[in-house]
C-alpha cells in the first residue's frame, strides 16, 4: 500500500511540481490510470497522501485514495476534453441501442429513439433563459467547459436500472436529479406513464437544469459545495414561469413560485425568528430535519434578496463560488461571507424579509 501511494504521488508531483491545485483555469496535463478495473483519463486537480481529485475528459469528477489507482502514466502535456463526437460515442456505448443522442449548442441529450424534438431544444432554451436572467442582473456567466449532458430514461423502470448501474442509493420517489460528480442531469419521461404528466416533467427539468447550468457557468463551483439554501433557493426560483420564461411572462407576479410561497406561509412564517435566517446561512441541517420548510425558506430568502438587492445577491453568489477548491466551508466562514455582503443586523433583515413576503400578491 505504501508503495502504491508513493508511486502515484511521485508521478503526480513529477508532472505537477507545484502545490496541489485549488482552481484550474485552464486545466492542463493528462494522466491515465485504472480505478477499480476501469480506465480513466483526465487531469489531477488536487491531491495528497489521502485523496486525489481528478477531472475526467467527459467532465466527471473523480475522488479516490491514491492506493486504489493502478497503471498510471502521463499521456499528454495538455488537457483535452472529449470532442462532441467522442462524447456522443461514449454515451451511446454506455446506454445502448435504445437511445439516441441529440445535440444543441450547449447540450448533448441522450433520450429514447425518435424523441429529439421533445427534449434537446427544451434543455437549450432553459440554458439561454438562465444566462439571460443573470446577464441583466450584472453577473457575467462563463461558457460551460464541457457539453452539458442530459440523460432521459424511457420510464420509471429504466430510470431505476440506470441509477442502480451507477451505484446510486434507493431512488424511490425521486423523479430526476443533477449529479455534481458526473455533471449529468438524469430523469425519466413521466408522460410515458401518464400523458398528463408533461408539466411534472417540465418542473423536474427546470429545477435540475438550473443546478447543472449554475455549476457550469460560474454561479456555483463544482469544486466546493455552496450553502444548500443558495443552491436550492436558486433552483426553486427558476421553477416560476416569470423566471425561466421571462419573454412570455413579464410581470413580477409571474416570478413568484406559488407552491413555495404557500409552504413558507404555512410552515415557516408563523414561527419565524432572526435565528432561523442565521441558522440556514450557517448550516444545511434544516434540509435534513425539516425539508419542506427548508426549501420554502431557501426560496423565500433567495427571492427576497434577488428582487430587492440584485447586485448584492450576485456579489454574494460570486463569494460562495470563489472558495478554495475541495476545502471545507465552515459555519463561521459561511456566516462571514453573508455578513460581508448583507450586514449583520439579523433582526432588521428578518423584519424586511417577512414584510416583503407578506406583501407578495
Amino acid at each position: 500500500m505504501r508503495t502504491a501511494i508513493a508511486a502515484i504521488l511521485i508521478v503526480i508531483t513529477c508532472i505537477f511540481p507545484t502545490s496541489p491545485a485549488t482552481a484550474i483555469e485552464p486545466v492542463d496535463w493528462m494522466v491515465e490510470l485504472r480505478l477499480d478495473g476501469r480506465s480513466i483519463e483526465g487531469t489531477p486537480l488536487a491531491w495528497d497522501a489521502r485523496v486525489v481529485h481528478l477531472l475526467g475528459r467527459d467532465g466527471r469528477l473523480w475522488q479516490f485514495p491514491p492506493r486504489k489507482a493502478a497503471d498510471f502514466r502521463k499521456t499528454s502535456d495538455r488537457f483535452r476534453c472529449y470532442t462532441v463526437s467522442e462524447l456522443r460515442a461514449v454515451l451511446l456505448r454506455e446506454l445502448g441501442r435504445d437511445f439516441e443522442v441529440s445535440g444543441t449548442t450547449h447540450y448533448l441529450v441522450a433520450h429514447p429513439a425518435g424523441e429529439r424534438d421533445k427534449w434537446a431544444e427544451r434543455f437549450e432554451n432553459l440554458y439561454r433563459s438562465f444566462v439571460q436572467y443573470f446577464s441583466v442582473r450584472g453577473f457575467r456567466t462563463a461558457p460551460p467547459p464541457f457539453p452539458l449532458i442530459g440523460v432521459v430514461c424511457r420510464d420509471r423502470g429504466d430510470f431505476a436500472r440506470y441509477c442502480a448501474r451507477q451505484g446510486l442509493p434507493n431512488t424511490s420517489g425521486v423523479l430526476g436529479f443533477y449529479a455534481r460528480d458526473s455533471n449529468r442531469i438524469v430523469l425519466y419521461d413521466m408522460s410515458a406513464e401518464d400523458s398528463r404528466s408533461w408539466q411534472q416533467n417540465a418542473s423536474v427539468i427546470i429545477h435540475e437544469a438550473t443546478h447543472q447550468t449554475a455549476f457550469n457557468t460560474g454561479i456555483h463551483s463544482r469544486y466546493v459545495q455552496p450553502p444548500l439554501w443558495v443552491v436550492e433557493g436558486l433552483a426553486t426560483m427558476f421553477e416560476a414561469p416569470g423566471v425561466y420564461d421571462s419573454q412570455h411572462y413579464k410581470h413580477r407576479a409571474d416570478r413568484i413560485n406559488r407552491d413555495r410561497l404557500e409552504a413558507f406561509r404555512q410552515l415557516v412564517a408563523p414561527r419565524h425568528k432572526p435565528e432561523l435566517l442565521s441558522a440556514i446561512v450557517a448550516s444545511d441541517e434544516a434540509f435534513r430535519t425539516d425539508t419542506a420548510a427548508a426549501y420554502a425558506e431557501a426560496w423565500a430568502l433567495s427571492f427576497y434578496l434577488v428582487e430587492t438587492q440584485p447586485r448584492k445577491y450576485t456579489h454574494y453568489l460570486a463569494r460562495t463560488a470563489d472558495r478554495p477548491a475541495f476545502s471545507r466551508y465552515t459555519a463561521a466562514e459561511r456566516v462571514a461571507d453573508f455578513v460581508a455582503v448583507f450586514g449583520d443586523d439579523w433582526q432588521m433583515l428578518e423584519a424586511r424579509f417577512l414584510r416583503f413576503v407578506e406583501d407578495l400578491p
